[in-house]
């Protein structure tokens, strides 16, 4: 790095009167405590913000960040909300904030100017839920085409579904289960070792219990893992599943019946929606999805429009209907 900012001739009462050395520059400052990677992004964001604020006079090392108030700031906030997307414009305001709070620790900015000119909120992100719930036809089309294949993939595939479908687990879930995992008695699946590390107990309805002991009699009751690999010559190995050979068979089993951008995440924002919309309350979901707050089991709910219109039906508005208008009038 060179030892000061370049010198220039600027009229903008935001420039640098005089070359700073980097030690005390607060947007050099701020870039070197970046990765090298990140560098060349952020320096591009704060020379953006320098040439709004000085009618492209400044860039970022020759602007003087120290000079800057609410006003300014304000005011860059007001032109990214135009002219960039949400989160982009958000990462810059980041940048700002933090060559603001450099100034600060270099004592070129006093901490009540510093308040603020940082007391801008970021800008609201309105995103758009990701991943979808699947239909009731598409999910039996996905298991009807397992049931179709007589091999021991077709019995192993039928049983993933069903546990993805029936207990909502994650991809990581599905191939830790192992064999001793599953109570036939209780229909209920030990999920050991959890997303935080936690362990729960989910159940299978019992429309897929067949499934499982279908599949059981071609794997055999061997302690090992639930779901595991079928080699190419039709013969049960014990050994576990990865999290990316789920993906793999859903892929297949999709193109087989035309059913199509989905994942395995989405068996589970459908089994959450699906307990949400059959009246199960939100805790008992949350503990079922292993969520750490029913905020978070919130954000799986895939439900329609048609869902929260039958909702409203329920709500009845007291009173009893105005007189017709023609008995109003004869009133008079």
């Amino acid at each position: 790095m060179p030892e000061s900012t370049d010198t220039r001739s600027f009229t903008s009462p935001l420039a640098l009167a005089a070359p700073t050395p980097l030690t005390e520059h607060p947007a050099a400052v701020y870039l070197s405590s970046l990765g090298v990677g990140s560098r060349p992004a952020m320096r591009h964001a704060l020379n953006t913000i320098a040439r709004l604020l000085t009618n492209d006079s400044c860039d970022a090392m020759t602007l003087n960040w120290a000079a800057l108030r609410y006003k300014h700031t304000a005011a860059v906030r007001a032109v990214l909300i135009e002219n960039n997307s949400p989160a982009y414009a958000n990462k810059m305001l980041c940048a700002l904030r933090r060559v603001l709070k450099e100034a600060l620790r270099l004592e070129l900015m006093n901490a009540q100017d510093f308040a603020r000119a940082v007391d801008i909120p970021n800008i609201k992100v309105t995103k758009q839920l990701r991943g979808r719930a699947l239909s009731a036809t598409e999910i039996a089309a996905l298991i009807q085409v397992c049931f179709d294949d007589p091999t021991p993939t077709g019995y192993r595939d039928a049983a993933l579904i069903t546990i993805l479908r029936g207990a909502g687990l994650r991809r990581s879930e599905v191939v830790n289960l192992d064999l001793s995992d599953f109570d036939e008695n209780t229909s209920a699946l030990t999920v050991r070792g959890g997303k935080g590390g936690k362990d729960r107990t989910v159940y299978l309805p019992d429309s897929g219990l067949e499934v499982l002991s279908d599949w059981f009699s071609i794997r055999g009751v061997t302690d090992g893992p639930l779901l595991c690999h079928v080699n190419k010559g039709g013969r049960v190995v014990l050994r576990r599943l990865t999290s990316q050979a789920v993906l793999f068979i859903l892929e297949k089993r999709g193109q087989q019946v035309g059913v199509t951008d989905f994942s395995a995440h989405d068996f589970r924002r459908t089994f959450i929606s699906e307990l949400l919309d059959s009246g199960v309350d939100i805790s008992t979901v949350q503990k079922l999805a292993g969520h750490v707050s029913p905020e978070l089991t919130a954000r799986y709910d895939r439900r329609d429009e048609q869902t929260k219109k039958r909702a409203v039906q329920k709500l009845i508005i007291p009173g009893s209907r105005r007189k017709p208008r023609q008995e109003l009038e004869l009133n008079f």
